[in-house]
């Protein structure tokens, strides 16, 4: 019977409203007591977690896997260490695998292998529309049984917008969440950049912010008519959330979700055709990404994830246009999260909330939170800690990131997954 103390950290649980100096107690894979001792407890292992926060273990909403199918760019159980590297201890599975998502059989397999690795929660979002191809629907009563917690059809285009009606009604009728990459593909039309000024410059297709916004405001149409619940998947452009916050304040039942890096990078960091920065969507301009740094300061956006996408070196190394588009960010999304507290965009406690209780309230998962009877999930992490991001040290069998050679201040020490240590920066 394994049981653990936690002593001494500064103990942060956004759902809970905790922010104090506390002691965690955990036995066999959950939380027993917070704060005092249960009567006649003796720990196992003790943790000293003296000058380090103690938190809920990060939630990483919407990752792209690359087994089954591409195992030359990361495995399961490669991608799950780096996870545990990252403090995150559940990875929320997008479809687009090979096989895709689409079947029960797929999930099973995918679901054995993580157990099998065992460092980090993996869940399934299915497939939308069968092989995501956007014409025929998923049979999603199938996949909700086997435990998928959500669908969506990631970035492949909808033969119509009748289709994403029907599919958006077929969901609301099981009440599976549906996380909608909104893009236009006809406004897309082959770009690779943020159309602008940078795009033009270096003789670039660019994509337009609107490719964006219009798809927003179908989906929101479709959403309102339909019923269903919906989030909006990794934004891109400030009117994006503008529209998204004004269909909140109506009565819409959606939620919103950024990827870390659209909260730093900008179009200009693409100059040099830089492939690293080659990102979908792309990277927009300044004001859009002060924008999103706002909505997720002010609640517009409840969800910050890596949108993690790794890729074999050779991906990186076409031109611009050829190139896989795509970052490796498990283990630089809590890193990049302090640095906005560290900037002053969020408090400490707003940052850890988008990346654990903000997802789990959006899936509905009993997860992201630290109150006894909970799972053990738990990521400890030194704020003073500084480090630098070397590519040839990650974890992730991916290496491609932009953010090589980046200053960080924090580093995680401890991850525990279940109750159990699945990172530990000492051994």
């Amino acid at each position: 019977m394994s049981s653990i103390h936690i002593q001494g950290g500064r103990l942060i649980d956004p759902a809970n409203d905790i922010d104090e100096t506390l002691d965690l107690w955990l036995q066999d894979g959950k939380v027993l007591a917070v704060g005092a001792p249960p009567k006649g407890f003796s720990p196992n292992q003790v943790i000293d977690a003296t000058g380090k926060v103690v938190c809920p273990g990060i939630i990483d909403l919407g990752v792209h896997l690359r087994e089954p199918g591409q195992e030359h760019k990361g495995t399961i159980c490669s991608e799950a260490r780096a996870a545990a590297k990252g403090g995150i201890t559940t990875l929320i599975c997008m479809p687009d695998t090979l096989p895709v998502i689409d079947t029960p059989a797929v999930w099973e397999l995918i679901r054995r292998r993580a157990k099998a690795c065992g460092t980090a929660r993996v869940l399934a979002i299915g497939a939308l529309t069968q092989s995501l191809e956007g014409e025929q629907l998923a049979e999603m009563s199938a996949l909700k049984q086997a435990g998928c917690v959500a669908v969506s059809n990631t970035r492949r285009r909808m033969a119509n917008t009748l289709v994403s009606r029907h599919a958006l009604e077929y969901a609301s009728t099981f009440d599976l969440p549906v996380l909608l990459c909104s893009e236009d593909p006809h406004l897309k039309a082959g770009g690779c950049m943020h159309e602008g000024a940078v795009a033009s410059r270096l003789g670039l297709p660019g994509i337009p912010a609107a490719a964006e916004t219009v798809a927003v405001a179908r989906d929101l149409a479709l959403t309102e008519h339909t019923g269903c619940r919906s989030h909006f998947h990794t934004l891109s452009t400030g009117r994006a959330i503008e529209m998204i916050r004004q269909a909140r304040q109506d009565g819409a039942r959606i939620s919103a979700g950024v990827a870390i890096h659209q909260l730093f990078l900008m179009d200009t960091d693409v100059d040099g055709f830089n492939a690293a920065c080659h990102v979908d969507p792309p990277l927009r301009t300044q004001s859009d990404r002060d924008r999103l740094r706002k909505a997720v300061s002010e609640g517009d956006i409840q969800v910050i994830c890596s949108d993690h996408q790794p890729h074999e070196a050779d991906a990186k190394t076409e031109p611009f246009p050829l190139t896989a588009p795509g970052i490796s960010g498990l283990e630089t999304l809590l890193p990049l999260s302090l640095k906005l507290v560290e900037e002053g965009v969020l408090d400490l406690a707003t940052a850890i909330a988008a990346l654990s209780a903000g997802p789990a309230r959006v899936l509905d998962l009993p997860l992201g939170r630290l109150d006894p009877g909970r799972s053990a999930d738990i990521c400890i992490f030194d704020p003073e800690a500084i480090w630098e991001l070397r590519p040839g040290e990650m974890a992730s069998q991916g290496k491609n990131t932009p953010f090589s050679g980046w200053e960080f201040r924090g580093q995680v020490t401890h991850t525990l997954f279940e109750g159990r240590i699945t990172w530990s920066k000492d051994s």
